[in-house]
């Protein structure tokens, strides 16, 4: 009787993670991250306060988590095919992102302002959001020099943060980031001397 409960209370868990991480992303879009609180989520998800700090420590780590997953939808780590170029995944990756941050950047705008503010924050941002993404970048480059496809003398950790640069900054700055976006950055990475 016991396993029963246990077992039938799973789906309503993962039915509550769902809808907390839903309501998490509607009011980051629609507010920011400084002025989304835990009771607010709690409110637009149907859930009690204490329901979110059963899985989560802090905001922080739940607003992560939820962007993350959203963000994996529509920038999961590139696959390396057989007979696509380095080049090419490169570019075909950062459509992906530039498609996930034009329809959803507003939420990745506020954080990036509320790590400027709360050093905690940006610890934990960078640990769980942006490395993983620069490593993605990082380990298509470092595969393309492997391969030949970029020189032995490429700084990939320097190429890596031009990319990201490149992009933050668009993103900021609302500036378009689109498949010529995308294409532009990664002709620079890939242009051949001479």
């Amino acid at each position: 009787m016991g396993e029963q409960k246990r077992m039938g209370g799973r789906p309503r868990d993962a039915e509550a993670a769902g809808a907390i991480k839903a309501a998490t992303l509607k009011l980051l879009r629609e507010n920011g991250y400084g002025a989304v609180s835990i009771a607010a989520i709690a409110a637009e998800a149907g859930v009690a306060r204490q329901t979110l700090y059963n899985r989560w420590n802090a905001k922080a780590d739940l607003v992560l988590d939820a962007l993350y997953e959203e963000t994996g939808r529509y920038a999961a780590a590139p696959l390396t095919e057989c007979g696509l170029s380095f080049a090419a995944q490169l570019e075909a990756f950062l459509v992906q992102v530039f498609d996930h941050l034009t329809e959803g950047g507003g939420p990745v705008r506020s954080l990036i302002a509320a790590a400027q503010e709360d050093p905690a924050f940006r610890k934990v941002f960078k640990e769980r959001f942006v490395r993983p993404r620069e490593q993605m970048i990082t380990d298509i480059l470092a595969r393309a020099r492997q391969c030949g496809e970029l020189a032995a003398d490429r700084d990939i950790g320097m190429l890596s943060a031009f990319v990201h640069g490149a992009f933050w900054y668009a993103l900021l700055n609302d500036d378009p980031m689109d498949a010529a976006f995308a294409h532009a950055i990664t002709t620079e990475v890939f242009r051949k001397n001479g």
